[in-house]
């Protein structure tokens, strides 16, 4: 099980991942219950976006290991990708309480929460981050996008003001400050904003409309 196992990872390094797979499940033929084999062959199936089967082999490993940290973290991405919101809370909520500062899984759970429309719970762990981390951000963006759903687009565009600080080369910022801008009614400045964005690499026709209408 072990020469197959580690015959996977060789032919998955190899850019082989179909051989890989059959090595991965050859080795868990012989041992159905190892973890790490599971694991292994689970981010593969992931790596390639097979997500029901990644999904099933992350099941069984918390079958095997119910706090096991990377079966839940990505096991709770997969629930995301299915827009399965409240199970993805859940394994994040589980993986959070042995690994309590894990930024990504902090992040997804900001995230999921916000998908769940608890916005309180989904500022409050924005707001967190950021301090832990105040030279990220992509944070500030995705505060931003939450405070744009909040309806509170004076506190997005302060968050998108620093973030364009922070990453001056970061287009989206741009198109966020140009929607917004949009919203209030202040065409000009959108349309500047839209302008900066395709200087700065957005393909000009998806912001073609955009651009139309901030010259009304």
């Amino acid at each position: 099980a072990l020469l197959f196992s580690n015959l996977g990872t060789v032919q998955r390094r190899m850019g082989k991942n179909k051989e890989a797979l059959e090595s991965y499940s050859l080795a868990l033929n012989l041992t159905p219950y190892s973890v790490t084999m599971l694991l292994n062959r689970a981010s593969l199936y992931l790596e390639m976006d097979y997500l029901d089967k990644a999904y099933v082999d992350y099941c069984n490993v918390i079958d095997l290991d119910e706090k096991n940290a990377d079966a839940l973290q990505f096991r709770a991405y997969i629930y995301m990708r299915q827009h399965r919101y409240q199970d993805a809370r859940l394994d994040y909520l589980r993986f959070l309480e042995t690994t309590p500062d894990d930024k990504t899984a902090r992040i997804g759970m900001a995230m999921v929460n916000q998908k769940l429309q608890r916005y309180r719970e989904s500022l409050e762990e924005f707001n967190r981050l950021i301090v832990d981390y105040p030279n990220d951000a992509s944070l500030l963006k995705a505060r931003a996008e939450l405070e744009m759903e909040m309806d509170s687009k004076e506190m997005a565009l302060l968050d998108l003001e620093n973030a364009v600080k922070l990453a001056p080369n970061d287009a989206e910022i741009y198109v966020m400050c140009g929607d917004i801008y949009m919203a209030q009614g202040r065409n000009r400045e959108a349309f500047r904003a839209f302008e900066k964005a395709i200087e700065l690499g957005v393909p000009r026709p998806e912001l073609q409309e955009r651009m139309k209408a901030s010259k009304k």
